[in-house]
Order: C-alpha cells, then structure tokens, then sequence
C-alpha cells in the first residue's frame, strides 16, 4: 500500500491520506486501471472507453486527516472600500 496526502474538496474541504496504484503494477502499469475503447457493433466507429480498476489498488479506501474550514465571505474581498472624504495628499 502506497499512501499520499491529498487535498479533497467535496463533500468538504479537508486532507485525506489516499492509497496510491502500485507503480511496477505489470497490468497496469501504474495507471490503477486498465483503458478499453470499444465500437458501435454496426458502423464499428469509437463509441466510448471502459474503465476497470486493478486489483493493485483501492480507490474507496481513503482516511480523513483534518478538514479544512471555510474562509469568512468578508475576507474573500480583494478591495477595501475607501472613504469618499479621504483626500490623496497630505493636508500641508
């Protein structure tokens, strides 16, 4: 088992400690699943890839490590309201 730290935002945000595919995986090499596009059976064109997960990794298997708090709405502004009154230069 290969485990990194990862920064989960849904369904909040928060750290999680993460199982990783293994990289020497012989099939599928790392990737944590194996890729196969498949065709429509009448015109034999592209119609979309299945996706199967291998058996070197857990996807589900994940750990919450501390979660994150939101930022207030007050400080998520970028400019500070300034005094209409307020003059630029200095009064002498």
């Amino acid at each position: 088992m290969r485990l990194r730290i990862q920064r989960a935002t849904w369904p909040r945000s928060a750290l999680i400690l993460t199982d990783t595919p293994r990289p020497d995986c012989p099939q599928c090499d790392g990737d944590g699943g194996i890729e196969e596009d498949y065709g429509d059976n009448t015109t034999g064109e592209y119609a979309g890839t299945h996706w199967y997960p291998c058996t070197c990794w857990n996807e589900t298997r994940r750990w919450l490590l501390l979660p994150l708090l939101r930022r207030p709405l007050w400080s998520r502004r970028t400019t500070v309201a300034r005094d209409p009154w307020a003059a630029d230069e200095p009064p002498f």
